[in-house]
């Protein structure tokens, strides 16, 4: 499990990401980041109900946060990270998922060099 200090929980510090952040996405996706003044990354998710039911909104949010977990050590450490699902992502298992998540981390460049290794460079 994502330990809790690793979590983003409250609305104004969502809010404060999606306003004063920057944003890549995919079909599937958006990552939303900006600095924080801690030293390690935090996480949140959100997950709208046009996604589907509440089952299939938690077990997504599953996938996000053990993509997130298993790669801690990838992500550059001092930034809040929000992952928003799009309904693009209905259906996908956790390998699809951690490839977009890891995916969407390389082209806002919050990965560490190691964690980038046999992707494409952008150039």
């Amino acid at each position: 499990m994502l330990p809790a200090a690793r979590r983003i929980t409250r609305t104004a510090e969502f809010r404060r990401v999606y306003r004063q952040g920057r944003r890549v996405g995919s079909k599937a996706l958006v990552l939303y980041w900006r600095p924080n003044d801690k030293g390690y990354t935090r996480f949140g998710f959100s997950v709208s109900k046009k996604i589907g039911r509440s089952v299939v909104r938690n077990r997504l949010k599953r996938l996000l946060r053990e993509a997130c977990r298993r790669h801690l050590a990838s992500f550059r450490p001092g930034f809040d990270v929000v992952l928003v699902a799009r309904e693009g992502i209905r259906g996908w298992g956790f390998k699809e998922v951690l490839g977009e998540v890891l995916t969407l981390g390389q082209q806002a460049k919050l990965l560490v060099d190691s964690a980038s290794e046999g992707a494409e460079d952008p150039g």
